[in-house]
């Protein structure tokens, strides 16, 4: 699955002390388009792809998915939404909750590519 960063929240990158990134698809509600990353693809997102030991990438950085939420997939297939975090998983996590490898905070910018694969 692929797909554009196509807005950032005037908040979105503040959340590097908590070490999260909210992603959203174009139907993001209102209300939480200034502290999401925006991101269209021209195909359906695929949920299934949300598991542990797939990759996660902005551009050319490679990101090991280590811990998915109960309701990640479902998400992202409906919305386009997870939680992305930088850091090790808490012993319960959210629901909607992507845990990542390495724990380096991403660049991120207009029209750059995420992929998971």
């Amino acid at each position: 699955m692929k797909s554009i960063v196509t807005q950032i929240g005037e908040m979105a990158l503040q959340f590097e002390d908590e070490r999260v990134i909210v992603f959203f698809g174009p139907k993001a509600p209102k209300e939480l388009r200034d502290i999401s990353i925006i991101h269209e693809s021209e195909v359906a997102f695929d949920g299934t792809l949300l598991q542990p030991n797939h990759h996660l990438l902005f551009g050319d950085q490679v990101y090991n998915i280590t811990l998915v939420g109960t309701e990640a997939a479902s998400n992202f297939a409906e919305l386009g939404h997870i939680s992305v975090y930088f850091s090790e998983p808490p012993v319960e996590i959210l629901p909607g909750a992507v845990y990542v490898q390495p724990y380096r905070w991403p660049k991120l910018e207009l029209g750059m590519t995420i992929e998971i694969r």
